[in-house]
């Protein structure tokens, strides 16, 4: 059985569940043993990029993958807000508006670090128990409170940097000055709304925009030069070679030390039984045993407890 992560470079249009069915389906196909899948965050349809699935044990660490910081590149198109703050949305508002480059990177300190920021309408967030997009949907009048998120580092593109779209910082509004469009990069906590924050920074600088562009290049420990493409995991499932795709189960715990123990204390571990007086450095560390994942423990001055067990 696979334990380990498919790093998804998903395609604008698939939601994050159909990713995970796409890749159920490909196990199925390289007759691969049944196995749990789950996915480490999800990621918009109309958003392309990063999407860590998870693997058997893996699915045990998909949780950390939620916690952990996302990056992004996206591009604001200025003049027109829609109701779901994208490309999907009807235009709510609208604004002559265009901010130049200098104009934009003035008003980007101010969206960076802890801020508030109320998510979209459109969002997987739960009022009363149902989604607060399909109430938008219904016609219900949607009201979210503010939270607080880390918005770590926020730059602008610069048109010879490549990557992007191919207006990468905007096309000159010669009517105006400024640009129709601006494309972004950002580093962001957890619960973060990139849709919001384009709105917000659009108010900021006396307009109205929505996001047009939208890419995760980075959640957690996983980047975009570890994706691979459906198209590839096709071709590789076809071949019996899904295994050339998954990356180890530690791999998503790249910042928590190896901590070796012996087969006598792995067994303990794996009992779910705390190791008392084992000499470690405060904190999340990995027992292995000969290098073979044996559970994720919180190291302290009482000894070693089992924060996640592995079956490995």
């Amino acid at each position: 059985m696979l334990h380990g992560w498919i790093v998804l470079d998903k395609p604008v249009g698939l939601g994050s569940t159909q990713a995970v069915s796409a890749v159920k389906r490909l196990l199925r196909e390289a007759e691969e043993p049944k196995t749990k899948v789950g996915h480490g965050g999800t990621l918009d349809p109309l958003a392309s990029g990063v999407l860590p699935i998870a693997l058997g044990e893996a699915t045990k660490l998909a949780g950390r993958m939620l916690d952990a910081t996302k990056a992004y590149a996206f591009t604001i198109k200025f003049g027109e807000e829609t109701d779901t703050l994208d490309t999907e949305g009807e235009v709510v508002a609208t604004s002559d508006v265009r901010p130049t480059l200098a104009e934009v990177e003035a008003v980007l300190p101010r969206f960076t670090g802890p801020i508030e920021q109320v998510p979209p309408a459109y969002s997987a967030l739960k009022i009363a128990g149902k989604r607060a997009s399909d109430r938008a949907r219904a016609g219900e009048e949607v009201e979210l409170k503010s939270r607080s998120v880390t918005i770590y580092d926020l730059v602008v593109r610069h048109p010879r940097e490549s990557g992007g779209p191919a207006s990468a910082t905007g096309q000159r509004d010669s009517r105006v000055g400024g640009h129709d469009e601006v494309t972004l990069e950002a580093t962001v906590s957890k619960g973060t709304y990139i849709r919001s924050l384009a709105r917000d920074i659009a108010h900021a600088l006396g307009t109205v925009g929505h996001v047009s562009y939208l890419r995760r290049t980075r959640a957690g420990p996983f980047g975009l030069e570890q994706a691979v493409s459906l198209d590839f995991l096709t071709e590789i499932a076809k071949a019996r070679e899904l295994t050339r795709a998954v990356l180890p189960l530690q791999a998503a715990l790249d910042d928590i030390p190896a901590l070796p123990v012996t087969p006598e204390q792995a067994q303990l571990l794996r009992h779910g039984q705390q190791l008392f007086g084992f000499p470690a450095k405060p904190g999340l560390c990995m027992a292995t045993l000969e290098e073979t994942p044996v559970a994720l423990v919180e190291a302290s001055a009482d000894g070693l407890r089992v924060v996640r067990g592995f079956n490995l």
